[in-house]
C-alpha cells in the first residue's frame, strides 16, 4: 500500500490544519489507520487511530478534545482534524496502515503493527 499524506503547513497557535492520507494502489477498507508524529530530536510518538469501520477511534491524551479522526472508505481517505493547535504539535506527522486480522487485536498505539505508512507531511505551529 503505497500511502499518501499531505496537508500539512504553517500555521499560527489556536489555529488548525486538516491532513489526509489517500492510497491509490490500493483500498484501505481493509487497514487499520494511524497517525504518527516525530518532532525534531524527539522518538516518534502515536497520535490517533481508527478502526477499519471507522467507528471506533483513539487518541493520545495530548490531542484528545482538539484532534479527531475519520475515514471515507468509498474515497479511500482518512483525515486527521487538528484544532486549537500548540507550538508543541510541531512535528512531521506520518499516516499508516494495519491490515485487519481479527477483531480486539488491533494494538493501535504501535508503531511495530502498522506494515505501511505514508511520506510525512509537516506541520509547523507558531507561536
Amino acid at each position: 500500500v503505497q500511502l499518501q499524506a499531505s496537508g500539512g503547513g504553517l500555521v499560527q497557535a489556536g489555529g488548525s490544519l486538516r491532513l489526509s492520507c489517500s492510497a491509490s494502489d490500493r483500498t484501505l477498507s481493509n487497514y487499520n489507520l494511524g497517525w504518527f508524529r516525530q518532532a525534531p530530536g524527539k522518538e516518534r510518538e502515536w497520535v490517533a487511530a481508527i478502526t477499519v469501520s471507522g467507528r471506533v477511534t483513539y487518541f493520545a491524551d495530548f490531542v484528545k478534545g482538539r484532534f479527531t479522526i475519520s475515514r471515507d472508505n468509498a474515497k479511500n481517505t482518512a483525515e486527521l482534524q487538528m484544532d486549537s493547535l500548540k507550538p508543541e504539535d510541531t512535528a512531521v506527522y506520518y499516516c499508516a496502515a494495519a491490515e485487519f486480522s481479527r477483531p480486539g487485536s488491533y494494538n493501535y498505539n504501535d508503531a511495530g503493527v502498522y506494515e505501511y505508512w505514508g511520506q510525512g507531511t509537516q506541520v509547523t505551529v507558531s507561536s
